[in-house]
């Protein structure tokens, strides 16, 4: 086997100069693209800590609303009754629920708890407290075509409740 020649060497040598110093250039000069100042950039996105979703329950029925007569008796997860809270007894609907409930004639809206199992009364959907009801404006007709609509909580596992129309 030959040795290379000391042209050859040289050749090669400087080839791979010549692309290091291209290389480098190229570098130090940020490939000849701007650079975007602070103010160039575009305003950040307001996030929003909670998507929109689905609701994962809805149902359309009717409300009633009890006070008075049930003030300071137990409720079906323990807590004493309190007509003045926004609350409400569903049959189905995990007890510590938060529900939100509307009423289809005037489109007033409250957000409940589900702290008790009720109504006992046919074709009811929802018993509500007093102070929810007065939300709503139903009572003085103490009855009310209503929609209940539970939304995800994102903290928690809620595909647990199915959804009904």
């Amino acid at each position: 086997m030959k040795a290379p020649s000391t042209a050859t060497s040289v050749g090669r040598f400087s080839a791979g100069l010549r692309r290091v110093a291209c290389l480098g250039i190229l570098a130090l000069s940020g490939c000849g693209m701007e650079r975007l100042k602070e103010q160039d950039l575009p305003p950040p996105q307001a996030k929003t800590s909670v998507p929109a979703t689905r609701p994962v329950y809805r149902e359309i029925g009717k409300a009633s609303w009890y006070g008075p007569g049930f003030q300071g008796n137990k409720t079906a997860n323990g807590e004493t009754f309190n007509q003045n809270k926004l609350t409400a007894a569903h049959r189905r609907l995990p007890l510590g629920t938060q529900a939100e409930v509307t009423n289809l004639e005037n489109g007033k809206k409250v957000e409940v708890k589900i702290n008790d199992r009720g109504p006992y009364v046919k074709n009811r959907s929802i018993d509500l407290s007093r102070a929810a009801a007065k939300k709503l404006d139903m009572q003085e007709d103490g009855i009310a075509r209503v929609k209940i609509e539970v939304k995800p909580d994102p903290w928690a596992d809620s595909d647990k409740i199915s959804q009904r129309d």
